[in-house]
């Protein structure tokens, strides 16, 4: 089975040439799909013109142009498993099916707090995020959420952060008491998925 979910990290080289990228460089990142999963190539400018010209060059599944942005130091403390980036991270290396549809809430909440980047997909139902600053590729399978799923989401993406070994349990019970044990799971209301970040 082809292995989904992935962090794929920046190259500092280009693929092509094995030429490092300097700061302000624009490059370009292609994603393949091969038998071992996705694939990524960081290219440069001449490079990436080069393989767009071969016609008998693979397509990629995704591409796109940045600026390259050397490394960024390391930081001081490790990156806290609470928050909602740190559990992105988790869920991701565990690879957990039942965790799909809070991947992809976490991976949205980090969208809209312009941690996470899009970036082109050429398939519906797979995510491409560019992740600011190191650039690492989170590939996020969206699992089309209905009205009806989104508050059972974030209950469950609440007691993640809060750090429950497993998320609450899903029974049948009044909307105004789902409502209430959100909150009080998160600190906030579920209508807010992005406050319980700083739980």
């Amino acid at each position: 089975m082809q292995q989904e979910w992935n962090i794929k990290s920046r190259s500092a080289v280009c693929v092509a040439t094995g030429r490092p990228f300097v700061e302000g460089e624009i490059f370009h990142t292609a994603l393949f799909h091969t038998a071992e999963g996705f694939q990524r190539q960081d290219l440069s400018e001449e490079a990436w013109t080069i393989r767009s010209a071969d016609p008998t060059a693979e397509r990629p599944f995704s591409s796109w142009r940045s600026k390259f942005e050397p490394p960024a130091p390391p930081p001081k403390e490790t990156l806290r498993r609470d928050d909602a980036e740190g559990m992105l991270r988790r869920l991701v290396e565990e690879n957990d099916p039942a965790h799909t549809n809070a991947r992809y809430l976490l991976a949205v909440m980090l969208e809209r707090k312009r941690v996470l980047r899009p970036q082109p997909s050429a398939e519906s139902g797979t995510l491409i995020y560019e992740r600011v600053g190191t650039g690492e590729i989170f590939i996020i399978s969206d699992p089309d959420l209905s009205l009806s799923d989104l508050e059972k989401v974030q209950i469950e993406v609440s007691a993640l952060l809060t750090g429950l070994a497993e998320p609450l349990p899903s029974t049948t019970r009044d909307p105004a008491a789902s409502v209430d044990q959100g909150a009080t799971a998160s600190g906030s209301s579920p209508e807010e998925p992005g406050s319980a970040e700083s739980a």
